[in-house]
């Protein structure tokens, strides 16, 4: 059985939660639900979506492969609340699928959208002006920076003014959902909960689990879904197989390498013992050579030898 069929696992698209990334995608296409998820996420009134997508693609990278966001939205918003008179919204969900925190790099991962967006902006209409106000938003089903805190919401401030905002017209929020506090607003708190336990105890968590029902039942996603699933394990299993063959020619190198070193450490070896028994000829021919010498003054102080 090859790696891939061992470590990849397909849920059952029955099975599918709205935590699941292809669910909340789909569900999140109902623009008058995604508009409500939002609100209650930022607790804040939302103006009406004009624009709703999702997997929404930016081709930015070097060999034009397309970088994907799972919901985008727009909302017209008053020039007098900001000139460029749109707000964006980018909300991710976040799964750790046996995946480290770190490996997630949120951080840079929420820095890389708000410049996707801002680039795309910019290409239809130049000026700084125009770059929208944005919001993105990480749904995660673990506490992304291990703090403990229900909510992390980042926005520019001065380091020497603390009171002093940017005013950029970015700001970044990851929620915690795996938070169960008691100091959240009800909404968000019944939010957090259907997220971890599938509870329905609120309408927007009704409306969730209504959506989420009535997708496993639509047969054309779950054969999008089902398409997708195999293209990522196609991928995988293409990756580990490319990865099992560049491991055995890494042992055969290796194996190689080492016949190559035990060769060189053979060879080094009998140099060794020349060199050995080079010094050791060459002791003899000194000692041989004192010894002519003492035997040669020997035989002038006998008078044997004329001296030379």
């Amino acid at each position: 059985m090859s790696k891939a069929n061992e470590t990849v696992t397909i849920k059952e698209y029955e099975e599918l939660v709205y935590s699941d990334d292809f669910m909340f995608r789909k569900t999140m296409e109902d623009l008058n639900l995604c508009h409500d998820v939002i609100e209650c996420l930022l607790q804040r009134p939302v103006a009406e979506f004009n624009v709703g997508q999702t997997e929404k693609e930016y081709e930015f990278t070097s060999d034009g492969k397309p970088i994907r966001i799972d919901v985008y939205n727009e909302s017209d918003i008053p020039k007098e609340e900001d000139a460029s008179g749109k707000e964006i919204f980018d909300t991710e969900m976040q799964n750790l699928n046996k995946k480290t925190v770190e490996s997630y790099d949120l951080p840079k991962r929420s820095r890389f959208y708000q410049a996707s967006i801002d680039i795309d902006f910019m290409k239809k209409k130049f000026g700084f002006s125009n770059l929208p106000v944005s919001n993105i938003i990480f749904i995660c089903t673990f506490d992304p920076f291990k703090l403990g805190l229900s909510t992390y919401t980042f926005r520019e401030r001065c380091d020497e003014e603390p009171g002093l905002v940017l005013g950029d017209g970015t700001e970044k929020h990851f929620y915690n959902c795996t938070y169960t506090g008691d100091n959240l607003p009800e909404d968000l708190k019944r939010f957090y909960e259907y997220i971890r336990t599938g509870a329905v105890t609120t309408d927007l968590t009704e409306r969730i689990d209504n959506a989420v029902q009535t997708g496993r039942k639509n047969e054309r996603w779950k054969t999008m879904y089902m398409r997708e699933q195999m293209l990522i394990y196609d991928a995988i299993k293409d990756y580990e197989d490319q990865l099992d063959e560049a491991t055995a020619r890494l042992d055969e190198v290796t194996a190689k390498a080492e016949e190559a070193n035990a060769k060189v450490e053979e060879a080094n070896a009998k140099v060794e013992e020349a060199n050995a028994k080079a010094e050791e000829a060459n002791a003899r021919a000194e000692e041989a050579d004192t010894n002519s010498d003492i035997l040669r003054q020997q035989l002038i102080d006998a008078g044997l030898t004329p001296k030379v």
